[in-house]
């Protein structure tokens, strides 16, 4: 048994500032929301994956939502867990395991901040190999920083040239009603901002925003009669690079070099065949060597090819500029969705067909990609 599968559905809850909201209740209004973007009912929904929330997730998600699923998945690898778990949904739909997945998150990590719930990030701890790291106190920014800066000195990239990915995330997300900021920005803006982790300023840095969002994935036989046209996954590919910054071999290569290559196999079709892609970008430097690992432009040249700005790259804004509450790799997903389906007005890419989404985990420690088209 070998089933196509697609997106039937996709929502957001409510995004950026939530002050009155639970993370539970962000996941019930996303949930709901892409069962009627579908014009399904959750009785169809058999399968659940969530991650992040809960002393047992999905199950307690799963109770909240009032369902009871026959399939679930509780994949945790930082924000390529939703591309990961779209992965693995498709694996079980394709298999005859689940018929329709729902994929759910939400979080209030800004609101928890604001009301004092929590008064910083959460520690990733100090055992196990991390041990050997955090007497050298290099925070989760660091690492990334750390990884800027050699492909700065490997191969020229250049402080504006990281500053236009911020740039054109604001771009984009003027032009998306429900992103968190919308003001442009320049160049100079983003180096003059304050110092977070060199090189990176604060515009640099991904925004901290609560929300939450829902896509819900089935197998062919429900596309017949759906409130929206599908949207088909045609290949996908994970891989896990390291947890330890000494086990990484080349901080100018991310794990999507592995991912993307795999996906893009699975779909028989290749970069050059991508009408846009969404990347994660918690920082700019992600977007740029994802861009580069996915093979857009060579190894070296995302630089230049990042100030070209010919690719529409995260077209909502991304958690640049749109929204980041966390693990923002589902809302990859939705956005890839709404252009294949012709619903992003103002920054719709015409004639969209085919598109790339990739998630990234923890300090470049693991990747997800999928590949997506508006055709089997």
């Amino acid at each position: 048994m070998r089933r196509s599968v697609a997106i039937v559905g996709v929502a957001l809850s409510d995004c950026g500032r939530v002050d009155t909201a639970t993370p539970y209740a962000l996941h019930a209004q996303a949930a709901r929301r892409a069962l009627a973007d579908a014009g399904l009912d959750r009785s169809v929904v058999d399968g659940l994956a969530s991650a992040g929330l809960g002393t047992l997730a999905p199950i307690e998600v799963a109770e909240y939502l009032g369902l009871r699923p026959r399939w679930v998945d509780s994949t945790a690898v930082g924000g390529a867990t939703w591309e990961v778990m779209a992965a693995h949904a498709v694996d079980a739909i394709a298999a005859g395991r689940a018929n329709a997945v729902l994929l759910v998150y939400g979080s209030t990590a800004r609101a928890d901040i604001k009301a004092g719930r929590r008064t910083s990030d959460l520690s990733y701890g100090t055992r196990g190999p991390l041990q050997f790291e955090a007497p050298y106190g290099h925070t989760l920014i660091a690492k990334y920083a750390m990884a800027a800066r050699r492909h700065m000195h490997a191969y020229g990239t250049t402080l504006e040239q990281l500053a236009t990915v911020a740039v054109q995330a604001r771009a984009n997300a003027a032009h998306n009603p429900e992103a968190m900021f919308r003001d442009p920005v320049t160049v100079d803006d983003v180096l003059s901002g304050p110092m977070i982790a060199d090189p990176f300023t604060k515009l640099h840095c991904c925004v901290r925003s609560d929300g939450g969002c829902a896509v819900l994935l089935a197998a062919e036989e429900y596309v017949p009669g759906l409130a929206k046209p599908p949207v088909w996954i045609l290949g996908t590919g994970e891989y896990v690079s390291h947890t330890t910054m000494s086990e990484w071999e080349d901080f100018t290569v991310s794990p999507a070099a592995v991912s993307g290559r795999l996906a893009f196999e699975r779909a028989g079709l290749g970069p050059a065949d991508m009408d846009f892609a969404q990347v994660y970008d918690a920082f700019t430097y992600m977007t740029l060597v994802t861009l580069e690992d996915l093979g857009f432009c060579a190894k070296g040249e995302g630089g230049p090819f990042v100030e070209q700005g010919t690719l529409p790259v995260n077209t909502d804004g991304g958690g640049l500029s749109a929204c980041h509450p966390g693990m923002r790799g589902l809302f990859l997903l939705v956005e890839a969705a709404r252009q294949l389906r012709a619903e992003a007005p103002g920054r719709q890419v015409p004639g969209a067909r085919l598109g790339v989404v990739s998630g990234t985990g923890g300090w470049f420690c693991s990747s997800g990609t999928v590949v997506l088209g508006r055709e089997r």
